[in-house]
């Protein structure tokens, strides 16, 4: 496991921008896919976006594609959201988290979250 922390979220008006980031400690940053998924109080949490080892491939949940931007900086071990054109519905506590190094669909480390507000 890797240990995560968020940084970044904050309120902000419907239409507005916020930019999340996340810092790995660890030696196996680049070698675990990474992801944001989001959760609201009494709801499951959800997934938002994923990233691939090396950055090449991205995936979107529906609700943000053409929103939000996934990437990473390896030497950096970072990953950050991009979330633009946000809409209430996306107010949230966002995890960051990192897959498995032997299964990179699974996701084993959580960062502590940081809270996204956004006002209509």
């Amino acid at each position: 496991q890797v240990q995560l922390v968020e940084s970044g979220g904050g309120l902000v008006q419907a239409g507005g921008s916020l930019r999340l980031s996340c810092s790995a400690s660890g030696r196996t940053f680049s070698n675990r896919a990474m992801a944001w998924f989001r959760q609201v109080p009494g709801k499951e949490r959800e997934f938002v976006a994923r990233i691939s080892q090396t950055g090449s491939e991205t995936d979107y949940a529906k609700s943000v594609k053409g929103r939000f931007t996934i990437s990473r900086d390896n030497p950096k071990s970072t990953v950050s959201l991009q979330m633009n054109n946000l809409k209430p519905e996306d107010t949230a506590v966002y995890y960051c988290a990192a897959s498995r190094l032997v299964d990179d669909s699974a996701f084993d480390s959580w960062g502590q979250g940081t809270q996204v507000t956004v006002s209509s």
